[in-house]
C-alpha cells in the first residue's frame, strides 16, 4: 500500500511541477509504424493539449482488420531536453476485422477503448517529429477483439507543418 501511494505522489508531482510552455509545432502528418500500421494526423488543440487521429490496417495469414480513431493527448516539457516531452491521454477507435476461423470465415466490428503514454520529440531545424508510445487497449465487441490488450503501441514517423 505505501509504495502504491509514493507511486501516485511521485505521478502527481511530476503531472504538475513541469511549467507549461509553446509545443515546437503545430500539427504533424505521417505513420505510426507499430500495431496495426497507420496512417497519423496530430494537432495541437492548445499549448499542451493535442489530437491525434489515425487509421490503420493489421494483417497476416487468416486475419486482417482496419480501424479509425483518436487520442486526445496531453504533453509535459521533460526539463533539460529542448524539444523533448512526454504525453499522457487516451480516446476511443472502432475496428472492422475478418478472420478465417478454419471452418468459416467470420468478421465483425468492436470499439476500443485506449490509454496512452508516451514521448514526444521534434528535431530542431528539420521538420520531422518522431514518438514513441504505449496503448494499452480494452476491446468491446464480439469475436476475436474482446478483452484487455496490452500489448499495443508505435513509434511514429511525421512531417511537421508550421
Amino acid at each position: 500500500m505505501k509504495k502504491l501511494f509514493f507511486l501516485f505522489a511521485f505521478l502527481g508531482a511530476v503531472l504538475f511541477s513541469n511549467a507549461i510552455h509553446a509545443q515546437s509545432y503545430n500539427s504533424a502528418i505521417g505513420l505510426r509504424l507499430g500495431v496495426p500500421l497507420s496512417v497519423s494526423y496530430k494537432t495541437f488543440l492548445s499549448e499542451s493539449n493535442a489530437l491525434e487521429l489515425f487509421a490503420g490496417f493489421r494483417g497476416y495469414a487468416g486475419y486482417s482488420w482496419v480501424n479509425v480513431g483518436a487520442l486526445y493527448q496531453i504533453h509535459k516539457p521533460i526539463n533539460g531536453v529542448d524539444n523533448l516531452q512526454w504525453y499522457f491521454g487516451g480516446g476511443a477507435s472502432a475496428f472492422f476485422y475478418n478472420y478465417d476461423a478454419g471452418f468459416s470465415d467470420a468478421g465483425s466490428f468492436g470499439l476500443g477503448i485506449m490509454g496512452n503514454l508516451g514521448l514526444d520529440y521534434k528535431f530542431p531545424n528539420t521538420p520531422i517529429n518522431i514518438s514513441a508510445d504505449w496503448v494499452p487497449t480494452i476491446y468491446i465487441g464480439s469475436g476475436y477483439l474482446t478483452g484487455f490488450g496490452g500489448g499495443y503501441g508505435a513509434l511514429a514517423v511525421r512531417y511537421t507543418l508550421n
